[in-house]
């Protein structure tokens, strides 16, 4: 291999010579780009934590550097595994079957995290735990290792998301130190490309209810002549990366902010509606007309989307088990398209009255027809069952196919 390697156009996998073969107990998987300053003494690090723990262990580096990281990583005795430059998440997933060990340990190569403390990671593997996330405000963070605005801001703020959104308890899910079994990664599919990863798994792990706990961390500042990943990128690459872990957040858990409220709007719009189709209410002395039937119209209909939204959701991320069964037993394609026939026949009925009263009146109406709003919110009601009848047969032939 040439000093001064480019990064690889198909996978490679280069191993130090006498390396022992076979399972392991642990693998420790860690990308790396560029990392010549640092991943020598890591590699060392690695033995070390390895031996503190009492396990045989496997050091797998995801590289795609263009300088001499994976040579320093070979005479230091751990593994390379040469991949195309395509994304921090995509190195994870490239890695996958070149797994050996039944738990893994991930991080970062650049020293930041300390990897002869692999002891407590271990332990709670060892009591059956199947995520174990690392937490560097509990364990310790070296003067100047986080700059204030991700220390006081980002990272709890997302943090707060993330634990508001799935019920958890994290309390620092941009530790780039964590472990999972491999079980268990395999259940989680990644299929983040770039920093979102991490979020991914974070998330995942707390949808799919895997056993989790947390360990302390210790978090040191950049070696004298390393600089950040992010720093390299320019200042806009923390905002960025914050950017895509929340997306992924939202993405992958729509259901969790739109299924409940899509359900109160929906019964809510449509009682709403309902009752004012029979004409003006007044109800301890307040006034329901024409304007809170166009309310109830809108929350009706809104809500309805976020129903269909939340449960399209579950069924295309896989992270509730048996949803797509309970959705086509809730609404079967021909008990969607039913529905759909006759709230759509009852619309068009109520609306036919006004234009039959608006073709009978000389093309003018003598009176405000409220049925006919009904009927008008019963047609789109109609027609968004009838796509979501057909979203629901579409996605569960590819849902069937993808888990066969």
């Amino acid at each position: 291999m040439p000093d001064a390697p480019s990064p690889p156009s198909a996978i490679e996998h280069l191993v130090p010579e006498r390396l022992a073969a076979g399972p392991v107990d642990l693998t420790i998987l860690v990308p790396a780009l560029n990392e010549a300053v640092t991943v020598g003494e890591f590699v060392d690090w690695c033995h070390e934590g390895l031996r503190r723990a009492g396990v045989s262990g496997q050091i797998l580096i995801v590289d795609s550097s263009t300088d001499e990281t994976p040579q320093i990583v070979l005479r230091h005795g751990g593994e390379v595994l040469r991949v195309p430059r395509r994304g921090l998440g995509r190195a994870y997933i490239d890695a996958l079957p070149y797994l050996r060990g039944q738990w893994i340990v991930m991080g970062d190569a650049d020293l930041t995290y300390d990897f002869r403390e692999l002891a407590p990671f271990v332990a709670e593997f060892r009591r059956g735990t199947e995520f174990v996330m690392g937490s560097r405000f509990s364990g310790g963070i070296e003067a100047g290792a986080m700059p204030g605005l991700h220390r006081y801001f980002g990272t709890p703020l997302t943090t707060w998301i993330l634990n508001r959104i799935y019920g958890s308890r994290y309390t620092d899910i941009h530790c780039g130190m964590r472990g999972i079994t491999a079980a268990a990664l395999a259940r989680l599919d990644l299929r983040s490309q770039s920093w979102e990863y991490a979020s991914e798994m974070v998330l995942k792990a707390a949808r799919l209810n895997l056993r989790r706990a947390e360990v302390p961390v210790k978090f040191y500042k950049d070696r004298q002549g390393r600089v950040s990943h992010h720093r390299r990128q320019g200042w806009l690459s923390p905002w960025i990366a914050g950017w895509l872990n929340l997306k992924v957040m939202l993405v992958y858990s729509p259901d969790s902010f739109l299924l409940l409220p899509g359900w109160i709007l929906f019964i809510g719009g449509l009682l709403i509606s309902v009752v004012l189709s029979f004409g003006p209410r007044t109800v301890g002395g307040i006034g329901f007309n024409l304007y809170w039937m166009l309310f109830g119209v809108t929350s009706a209909t809104l809500g309805y989307s976020c129903v269909q939204i939340g449960i399209i959701a579950r069924i295309v991320h896989g992270l509730r088990l048996g949803v797509v069964a309970s959705a086509q037993r809730l609404l079967s394609y021909n008990r969607g398209m039913l529905l759909s026939a006759v709230g759509a026949a009852l619309g068009l009925l109520l609306v036919g009255i006004l234009v039959w009263r608006y073709i009978e009146g000389g093309l003018k109406l003598a009176a405000l027809s409220y049925p006919a709003i009904l009927g008008l919110m019963l047609i789109i009601l109609s027609f968004q069952t009838f796509g979501f009848t057909l979203l629901l047969e579409m996605l569960s032939r590819v849902v069937g196919r993808r888990d066969a």
